[in-house]
């Protein structure tokens, strides 16, 4: 045997070794590193949990993934996938998922993911899709339940809410590997009626999903609730974007396709039927129908929308009136041609609703808002996806006559040193109802920047990434009146050393916003930094946290935070416990904690004033087939004797609340499991 293979199985048992030493079994810690420190409010975040949270419980055979495969996981680089895959082709199938340690490109936290995310078989064949016989005797089929109880009294509990307290949810979910995903979701929110009023059949949300993938030239086939990503999202993408840090670790690269609406997220969902084909070898075409009623809030005649609402609350009387009041119809598609490395795509829409938007144009920065009945996009995307080198971006337009361009490029200088640099202009005039992609501001909408960001490994345990972002923004804003801008940039440095990490962040963003007492344009500025030591073993996790915020206006405001966080980890069960102390001047120099908690949901606690939060989550593996999470988390302000405002008023200076969950994985011919699903 030659030196070269002898070294190669050395490498390959280490990597075992390690693997068993220092793998977490799970991926939060991991992606915690893709994520801004003020992002926890963003809806995107949440979304972006749920997603990696779906492929964690229905993990990808990375021996038989195609290209297409890949590129469905949102945190690779267009680097990963390919090394990925060449690595697959000179040395066969792994034979674990150590051997990633052997793909250069792939570091540590990106691994962690891809562990979680993946399995390897050791088929020979290629896996075709499955018959009839084998969906019925080796799919999945599970039950999640999820409750949510709190320990307190809302002054909307005792007046002006229809229903109770409690918040639950119920879905019922059937897989066969990559090929087929159906089920059906039930949430209801706490306050809304349930088996009552407009709720008279149950749940307040209910979602039906169906998903096929890979049915000979039939690549994806959605039916019910689904979610589009085509591009870079200008035109239409109703599914997660990634924010400043994951574009940064992903070297600006997005995945597109059809994805099922497994979420309990109540807005941006498509309804009807998707399809994508390969019309002819390379030449894929998506078709989209949709019909769906929404919220919206009407003139006073009912002849007109004045805003549509995306938070699917439906608690109160005049919240029950804005349910589903308005209906919205989309129909479109997409073209997308791939040679080689280049990937090239048109996607187009036009959207209706059965009533006009009438925006309220008295406010200034609303006489840009888009008004009609009918509306249309259409943009062109175009992709090289290299070894060393990534080009991505976009540009469409729509009935509003103006223009939206986004473009990326990404340089992996060597094994050390990654560049990215974006630039995007989203002209006042343009308008996309369904857009969302790169962005300071909420929309793809008035706004022009330029990214750039670096990620450099100076050595092999020390990891530094910044970005520096300038954006501006023509048109006046929501409190901002005039031409404003904003600057924004963070630096991160991790050190990684066996069971321990260590990470340092700084993030500095200054924006414009109006004086009202003055009639001028102040500067604002704020400061985030945050300390954090994690020691990750296979029993004993501990998490030491420190969070400083800094906010200066007229004057300075300051906050902070200290958080630790002890974790043991058992064959069948886990428990995590948590404590933070806080103390910050405003809301303005607010804080979060972030906490485990039940499966597919986000849990990060906005903190500020002054006060003790602490949590307790204990989860239970009864056997391969139930699991059990229960999770007490309890904030006491010291600074306060009522806890919010309005309905959500709690008189008190404690809030507590109890989650249940419970999920029982079955089969519906009990059998052994097929050899290409992970146990």
């Amino acid at each position: 045997m030659t030196k070269r293979y002898i070294i190669f199985y050395i490498l390959l048992l280490s990597a075992a070794i390690a693997r068993a030493q220092t793998v977490p079994p799970d991926w939060e810690n991991a992606y915690e590193r893709y994520e801004d420190i003020d992002d926890a409010e963003s809806e995107q975040w949440q979304l972006s949990y749920e997603e990696l949270s779906e492929l964690a419980e229905n993990k990808l055979d990375l021996n038989t993934a195609t290209q297409e495969d890949l590129l469905r996981l949102p945190f690779l680089s267009g680097q990963q996938v390919m090394d990925i895959e060449e690595y697959l082709y000179k040395y066969g199938k792994m034979r674990s998922l150590a051997e990633l340690m052997m793909i250069r490109s792939i570091d540590y936290y990106t691994r962690l993911l891809l562990m979680q995310c993946t399995y390897v078989s050791y088929e020979e064949e290629k896996p075709s899709f499955p018959s009839l016989k084998n969906i019925a005797k080796y799919g999945k089929s599970e039950v999640m339940a999820t409750g949510h109880i709190p320990l307190y009294e809302r002054e909307g509990d005792k007046w002006g809410y229809l229903g109770y307290q409690y918040k639950h949810w119920l879905r019922y979910q059937f897989t066969y590997g990559k090929w087929i995903k159906a089920g059906i979701v039930g949430s209801q929110d706490a306050g809304e009626p349930f088996f009552a009023g407009k709720n008279k059949w149950g749940y307040d949300f209910v979602s039906p999903y169906l998903l096929i993938r890979d049915l000979g030239k039939l690549k994806s086939l959605a039916i019910g609730r689904y979610k589009l990503r085509f591009g870079m999202g200008l035109v239409i993408n109703n599914s997660f974007s990634l924010g400043k840090q994951a574009s940064l670790s992903t070297l600006g690269r997005v995945s597109r396709g059809i994805y099922a609406q497994s979420s309990r997220y109540e807005a941006g969902y498509m309804q009807g039927v998707a399809m994508t084909v390969e019309a002819l070898p390379k030449l894929d075409i998506s078709a989209f129908y949709s019909y769906r009623k929404i919220d919206a809030t009407l003139r006073n005649d009912s002849t007109g929308i004045t805003t549509i609402l995306k938070t699917g609350y439906h608690r109160t009387a005049s919240e029950m009136l804005r349910r589903r009041n308005a209906s919205q119809t989309v129909a479109g598609a997409n073209i997308n041609y791939r040679r080689n490395r280049l990937h090239f795509g048109i996607t187009g829409y036009q959207t209706s609703f059965d009533k006009p938007l009438t925006p309220d144009t008295s406010k200034i920065y609303k006489l840009i808002a888009p008004q009609g009945k009918n509306f249309w996009n259409i943009g062109a995307n175009y992709n090289y996806l290299g070894r060393r080198l990534t080009i991505n971006g976009e540009t469409a337009t729509g009935d509003g006559g103006g223009l939206a361009t986004i473009n990326s490029i990404s340089l992996v200088v060597n094994d050390q040193l990654s560049l990215l640099a974006l630039q995007r202009f989203y002209s006042y005039k343009y308008h996309s109802l369904l857009a969302s992609s790169f962005s300071e501001g909420s929309e793809v909408q008035n706004e022009s920047g330029i990214y750039l960001g670096a990620n450099w490994q100076p050595i092999n345990n020390i990891t530094l990434s910044s970005y520096i972002d300038w954006s501006y923004f023509p048109w006046p804003r929501y409190l901002a009146t005039g031409t404003s801008r904003t600057f924004d940039t963070q630096h991160t440095a991790t050190w990684h050393h066996g069971l321990w990490d260590i990470t340092a962040r700084y993030r500095l963003k200054t924006w414009n916003r109006d004086n009202s007492d003055t009639g001028t344009f102040d500067r604002l500025t704020q400061h985030r930094i945050r300390l954090l030591a994690t020691r990750n073993g296979n029993r004993w996790y501990s998490r030491s946290q420190a969070d400083i915020s800094l906010f200066r206006h007229d004057n300075t405001e300051k906050g902070f935070m200290i958080t630790q966080q002890v974790g043991m980890r058992q064959k069948q069960w886990q428990a995590y416990v948590s404590a933070s102390y806080f103390d910050t001047d405003s809301y303005n120099t607010r804080v979060y904690a972030y906490e485990r908690t039940t499966l597919y949901t986000l849990s990060t606690p906005m903190l500020y004033g002054n006060g003790i939060r602490a949590m307790v989550n204990v989860r239970a593996d009864i056997s391969k087939s139930l699991m059990a999470i229960a999770k007490i988390g309890s904030t006491h302000y010291f600074d306060r004797s009522t806890i919010g405002s309005g309905l959500q008023a709690v008189d008190g200076r404690n809030m507590t609340e109890i989650e249940l969950q419970l999920r029982w994985k079955f089969r519906f011919v009990p059998t052994r499991p097929s050899t290409y699903e992970a146990d």
